[in-house]
């Protein structure tokens, strides 16, 4: 550690100043996040995906430590609890999502922090940050803060929304910087000291249905608050839930199989510290 924390409702904090408001994020209700999450494909189907990433990029069979930036209620951390020799760790720039994942992992160790100025070097075997990197304009230093915390041949498994064409009125309520390109990304990973272990788009079943959706919101923006962000993005009619399982499943197998699926909504990336 390089810095001594403060302690904020008994939360280690490295970026106080951040921890109740800062411009990432929109403010939320991760109450109700908390509640939704399980019930959704879209976090369901991205907890598989990680899960089988860190399955095969990582010897699970011996004991490492991971650490997630931006772990939001905990939900990606409480599927990783699966791998019994992996030490688990949380971090946020939030102070309020903290208090769920603490509801939801109260072994696991949480802290709060800004990953442009990680707290660690050459002490980490994996970090984690889905769907994070885009809310950050510097995302260039938080790769290198990462690659510094890590160790030598340490694993930085990340996922971002894809083609900055498909950026909308949502992207902008979200606060999205950008939307990526997998030639943006793998360039700022390989600037940052990082060579490339696996790369594939995700969501790539489903990308004529979610790129004619998203087309259609630029055509016709509406005014988006948090509610109906939520109902759009994450929260479906049981049934039509369920069929979108299905196609994510596919995904899934594809990449399995050793695809590298060439166009998605989101982007999916295991770097390796050289």
């Amino acid at each position: 550690m390089k810095v001594a924390p403060q302690y904020m409702d008994e939360i280690p904090c490295y970026a106080p100043e951040l921890a109740i408001e800062n411009d990432g994020y929109p403010d939320v209700s991760y109450g109700d996040y908390f509640k939704l999450e399980d019930g959704s494909f879209w976090f369901r189907s991205r907890n598989r995906i990680i899960k089988y990433l860190l399955e095969k990029f990582m010897n699970t069979n011996q004991p490492f430590n991971f650490i997630e930036i931006g772990c939001g209620t905990g939900y990606v951390l409480k599927g990783l609890e699966a791998f019994t020799n992996a030490k688990l760790s949380g971090a946020e720039i939030y102070l309020g999502g903290l208090k769920f994942a603490k509801k939801r992992l109260p072994n696991i160790q949480f802290v709060q922090l800004d990953a442009r100025h990680m707290p660690f070097e050459n002490e980490l075997d994996s970090v984690g940050a889905f769907d994070v990197l885009e809310h950050i304009v510097e995302d260039e230093t938080v790769m290198q803060s990462v690659f510094q915390s890590l160790k030598s041949g340490g694993k930085f498994f990340i996922s971002v929304p894809q083609h900055q064409s498909l950026y909308c009125n949502i992207d902008a309520y979200l606060q999205h910087k950008r939307r990526y390109s997998r030639s943006e990304m793998l360039t700022k990973l390989k600037n940052a000291g990082f060579e490339i272990e696996f790369v594939s788009s995700f969501v790539f079943c489903l990308f004529p249905m979610m790129a004619i959706s998203r087309w259609m919101k630029k055509i016709k923006p509406s005014k988006l608050n948090y509610q109906n962000t939520v109902q759009t993005e994450m929260v479906l009619p049981p049934a039509l839930d369920k069929i979108m399982d299905v196609f994510m499943d596919l995904d899934q197998w594809l990449i399995k199989i050793g695809l590298s699926l060439p166009v998605g909504g989101s982007l999916f990336v295991v770097a390796k510290k050289k």
